[in-house]
């Protein structure tokens, strides 16, 4: 006897299971949406890049102090106008640095419509003579004007003062090694030779100080050194110094 054949009936009025879409259509799918979202970007990439509303109309110097202004804003050479996104900060950096004061230069863009000019200047620690007036020497023994030093600004006595020269470097580090209370009274610093520093005070004492190997601890023996009367002073060998 044949089984009875079985009907399922779907009652009246029920939906119909969703059909689940295939795998090329949502491929599909997601390409169009990214193209679509690609598109938007570029589409306000191009705004940005074109818009006369993201275009420079402010120009902000920040740290010049001695550097004027005008010298900032003619190296950094930018058009009112220009969009921001146009602006190649790195390029306008390295033409404000090639202002001699210049130490380094940061531009930024500040959005919507200004172009931020960071600059540090250079300071000077000593100063040498030439024929042509006082060079003032930064930390880094950079020449970067000619002009009266600052007050308290030892002279720099040595064959070939400049970035790069041993004896320079030499001279500049010893002052930095001082205690502040000791580098006011520095007068002048003489470097024949990186092995050879040593300071005259304002009250025409004499420091000996050799290299600029054991600094620190250079700095800590002469001060108590300078205590006894004499008038020069040789930490060459800290372990050793003498007063004569």
């Amino acid at each position: 006897m044949t089984p009875a054949a079985t009907t399922r009936i779907r009652p009246r009025g029920a939906a119909r299971p969703a059909r689940r879409p295939s795998g090329r259509s949502v491929r599909v799918r997601t390409v169009l949406i990214g193209a679509a979202v690609v598109a938007a970007v570029l589409g306000l990439i191009a705004v940005a890049w074109l818009s006369p509303l993201l275009s420079v109309r402010t120009v902000e110097v920040v740290g010049a102090t001695a550097i004027p202004q005008e010298d900032v804003l003619a190296r950094l050479d930018l058009a009112e106008g220009t969009p921001l996104l146009q602006v190649d900060t790195a390029a306008a950096a390295q033409r404000v640095a090639t202002l001699p004061r210049a130490a380094s230069v940061r531009v930024q863009r500040v959005y919507p419509s200004t172009v931020r000019v960071t600059v540090t200047e250079r300071e000077a620690v000593v100063f040498v003579d030439a024929p042509d007036g006082t060079h003032s020497l930064d930390a880094d023994g950079v020449d970067f004007a000619v002009e009266p030093p600052p007050m308290l600004t030892p002279r720099l006595v040595t064959p070939a003062a400049g970035p790069g020269d041993p004896a320079t470097a030499a001279a500049i580090e010893v002052l930095e090694a001082l205690p502040p209370e000791l580098r006011v009274q520095v007068g002048e610093v003489n470097a024949p030779s990186a092995s050879e520093v040593s300071l005259t005070l304002h009250d025409g004492r004499i420091v000996v100080w050799g290299t600029v190997e054991r600094s620190d601890r250079k700095a800590q023996v002469v001060v108590p050194l300078l205590t006894r009367p004499g008038q020069t002073y040789d930490v060459a060998a800290p372990d050793l110094p003498t007063v004569r």
